[in-house]
């Protein structure tokens, strides 16, 4: 049952990072970010307020710097997922786990910690320079179609998303429930949109926002439903399932968004890029191992989700 959820959310975020490229088409990124966050927040405010939960929080500081860094990684999510084939822009993003295992790495090799000086952790380095190269394939197709900026917004976003990931874990380890943790971070997500809309990146007609059609609206909630499922269903996974079989199963998401890709859009890529894929998804895999052996088991993931900003 917990792979069912697991698989679930998978499907759910690949299925909104799809509606995400069909609305790029009639909305502007930071539109498609304010409504993704407005429909969330609307939503996740209605369900703990009937449950009788709170979103007093003694941790502004770390929610509102959580809540900014995961903006600005969705914001160019959505901007990548815009340029690029849906299933490179999900490659790139699941990318985020190896950033994170770098980080603890080398953070641990800086300071000389015990762990790091009594063993070099050999197969975490060849993961991460597996990745690399898993990366330069995949991309390759985006700068021979001058796609480049797509391609780095990707990677970027998945660069910020560690950090982000790294947050959530923190307020975890404070005590902080998920709601909260995903309530901030789509309230945030509204603003930001806002403020983006507003300052320039709005429609071209001359007002802020673009009407809306029939087919839009409906792209737009199910973009925002999508995603709080998502999120519900993988926060479900790490509690009732085994946190390293659960980490693992979130790359099911590229196979989802590689088949909405093909029914679509009818993508299809050469040798290089597929193996781009399965090196990347490979050295995510055994990036997780290491996150998730790091981290106490059961400390963190029971308290928060750790994708709860899209992943």
């Amino acid at each position: 049952m917990p792979s069912l959820w697991m698989l679930f959310a998978s499907f759910a975020f690949a299925a909104m990072g799809a509606g995400v490229k069909l609305a790029s088409e009639f909305y502007t990124t930071s539109e498609l970010l304010f409504y993704r966050g407005l429909i969330g927040s609307v939503v996740l405010l209605a369900i703990v307020r009937q449950q009788g939960g709170s979103f007093r929080t003694p941790f502004p500081k770390e929610h509102l710097f959580r809540s900014m860094v995961g903006v600005v990684s969705l914001w160019l999510w959505f901007f990548a997922i815009g340029k690029l084939p849906l299933a490179t822009a999900m490659t790139l993003n699941y990318m985020a786990p190896i950033w994170m295992a770098a980080a603890l790495f080398f953070g641990g090799w800086w300071t000389r910690t015990e762990s790091t000086a009594s063993a070099v952790e050999w197969p975490l380095l060849l993961a991460v320079g597996a990745s690399f190269f898993g990366v330069t394939l995949v991309l390759q197709p985006a700068f021979e179609t001058k796609q480049w900026l797509g391609g780095l917004a990707g990677v970027a976003s998945s660069v910020i998303s560690a950090m982000a990931y790294m947050q959530v874990r923190k307020l975890g380890q404070m005590g902080e429930p998920e709601y909260r943790v995903v309530f901030y971070f789509s309230l945030t997500t509204t603003i930001a949109g806002l403020i983006g809309v507003f300052s320039g990146d709005g429609a071209s007609t001359g007002l802020p926002f673009h009407s809306h059609t029939t087919g839009g609206a409906v792209l737009l909630l199910g973009i925002g439903f999508a995603a709080l499922m998502a999120q519900m269903a993988m926060t479900r996974a790490y509690r009732v399932g085994k946190v390293l079989v659960v980490a693992n199963l979130q790359y099911t998401g590229i196979v989802f968004s590689s088949m909405w890709g093909l029914a679509l859009w009818g993508d299809r890529f050469g040798w290089h890029v597929w193996l781009g894929i399965g090196v990347i998804l490979a050295s995510g895999i055994a990036a997780t191992f290491y996150n998730t052996r790091k981290t106490a088991r059961g400390a963190v993931m029971e308290k928060t989700d750790p994708i709860a900003s899209e992943l």
